[in-house]
């Protein structure tokens, strides 16, 4: 028996599976690879010393437990707003659903607001205009590309993506060729196993390095729009991951050696620090790469949003409008405005500082429910389609014990 929800008859033409495997990584890898590990950096390095890319690690190997469940529910559901729609099969609740579909949705366009007022800073760099005209500029540009047709708008981001990892592959060639630090003070990076404070340390840190890999998951909300998906899905999921965790890791380790990590620790802008002290070139080299990078976040969370409203419209949870694609893109423009107008909105009007806090929270709390809903399935008598990506038994539990855990100690921290 399917587990599929039935699409709404009104929505034709259907979204057209036109993205690839590199498609699919680089959208994974733009959602994932932000401004935050510009920061993100320099708290790792405060907190765990030398030791700060074992945190990095530690926590892409939690995340792979949720990686697994997203990857199986995918290839069995091979939808948009992919979580409502695991949620419902696994529960058979439409207000859980909904709930799940627009938690994802608020936490997105939280998400992109942040970083689209981020943006605002770079760009005021080479743009001398008012922040909230700046905002308003990016977010609208960002939307009309999020418009086009997926094939268009991701290869786009993509191209963007290359140029935001080439920033931290600059500073890793850089970190290379500075000299043996990298290489000799290799034996600095593992503490000794008595050595209780150093471990403590990675552990908290590894709280903070897993809010950097928040994102991943998002390759599912485009499967619809995958060419082989039972295919191509896992594999993006796990390329996407272990390609940000060799790339947090590396960055991480040349920073750490090339700046004492108690004066990364105080940096505003840590990365911009290494890159002047490995390279002597101006930071307004990193500055262009920052601009790049938050533009790319912006539309790629745009994308995201848009098949999320479109995917609950089509699986009856919202207005059946909401569903329509234009006969020319293929694409959800009603849905993306939506998103669009909500990103606009928070950037322009709501303080966001406490709402961005909660977005980790947020998606922990659906990672959580996702393993959750795997499991009610696994436990059931649904028989998987052929060709989909299935999981160990205990895989979902340790992804749902993992996402509950992180979320204990993220509020014992605070």
């Amino acid at each position: 028996m399917s587990a599929l929800p039935a699409p709404a008859q009104e929505a034709s033409p259907r979204l057209v599976r036109a993205l690839t495997l590199p498609h699919a990584v680089l959208y994974g890898m733009g959602v994932t690879i932000g401004a935050g590990i510009y920061v993100l950096v320099g708290i790792a390095a405060g907190r765990s010393g030398m030791h700060a890319p074992l945190a990095f690690v530690g926590a892409a190997l939690v995340m792979a437990f949720s990686a697994a469940s997203f990857a199986e529910l995918g290839t069995r559901m091979p939808v948009s707003a992919s979580e409502a729609a695991y949620v419902q099969a696994a529960f058979k609740r439409n207000w859980l659903s909904l709930a799940v579909g627009l938690l994802v949705v608020a936490t997105a366009s939280v998400s992109a607001a942040t970083i689209s007022v981020g943006s605002s800073g770079y760009v005021a760099v080479f743009v001398s205009a008012p922040a909230s005209w700046i905002i308003a500029a990016v977010v609208l540009a960002m939307g009309g590309l999020a418009c086009l047709a997926t094939v268009q708008s991701v290869t786009f981001a993509g191209a963007m993506t290359l140029v935001e990892v080439g920033g931290l592959v600059l500073i890793i060639v850089a970190g290379l060729g500075h000299g043996t630090d990298v290489v000799t003070r290799l034996p600095e990076l593992w503490p000794s196993v008595g050595d209780a404070a150093a471990w403590t340390g990675i552990a908290g840190t590894s709280l903070i390095a897993v809010f950097a890999f928040i994102g991943f998951e998002h390759v599912v909300n485009v499967a619809e729009e995958l060419k082989d998906p039972s295919r191509t899905l896992p594999r993006a999921l796990f390329l996407t991951l272990g390609l940000t965790a060799l790339i947090y890791a590396m960055v991480v380790w040349i920073a750490v050696t090339a700046v004492p990590p108690q004066e990364l620790s105080q940096s505003s802008a840590p990365l911009a620090l290494v890159f002047e002290r490995l390279t002597g070139m101006p930071l307004i080299t990193m500055s262009a790469i920052a601009v790049v990078a938050t533009l790319n976040g912006i539309i790629v969370h745009m994308i995201m949003i848009g098949r999320v409203i479109y995917g609950l419209a089509d699986q009856g949870n919202l207005p059946r409008v909401l569903a329509r694609l234009n006969p020319v893109t293929h694409t959800p423009l009603l849905a993306t405005a939506i998103g669009v107008a909500a990103i606009l909105s928070l950037a322009l009007a709501v303080p966001l500082a406490g709402l961005a806090d909660l977005t980790a929270r947020f998606t922990l709390v659906v990672f959580a429910t996702i393993n959750l809903a795997l499991i009610k399935i696994k436990s059931g008598n649904n028989v998987p389609p052929l060709g989909t990506f299935i999981c160990p038994r205990w895989v979902p539990f340790a992804g749902l014990i993992s996402s509950l855990l992180l979320l204990a100690l993220d509020l014992i921290i605070r």
